[in-house]
């Protein structure tokens, strides 16, 4: 079973920074969409930031201009760096991997089993 290891996550004041980092196998990070996804307590998980396997990002507006999302293929490594948190930020954090079929449908695709992420003074 193809795991997905996220570490990074921890305690940190208002406008403080954390970075995240996301490992797995080869064969995802050739290949795979690279995502991170975060669930607040009572909230859905939703979509925080993109990268494909080429390189292109895409981030959510609440995070746009904060957060930066990098992925080095050749170390299996993913990362989310995280500036200006804020308590909107708080929440766990999950690293995910997708490959798409040729009408867009995840026909692949891997979590990480959370990390959590708080902020508060």
């Amino acid at each position: 079973q193809v795991q997905l290891v996220e570490s990074g996550g921890g305690l940190v004041q208002p406008g403080g920074s954390l970075r995240l980092s996301c490992t797995g196998p080869t064969s995802i990070f050739r290949s795979h969409e690279m995502h991170w996804y975060r669930q607040a307590p009572g909230k859905q998980r939703e979509l925080v930031a993109s990268i494909t396997s080429g390189g292109t990002e895409n981030y959510a507006d609440s995070v746009k201009g904060r957060f930066t999302i990098l992925r080095d293929n050749p170390r299996r490594m993913m990362y989310l760096q995280m500036n200006n948190l804020t308590s909107e930020d708080k929440a766990v954090y999950y690293c995910n991997a997708k490959f798409r079929g040729t009408r867009g449908e995840a026909i692949d695709e891997h979590w990480g089993q959370g990390t959590q992420v708080t902020v508060s003074s």
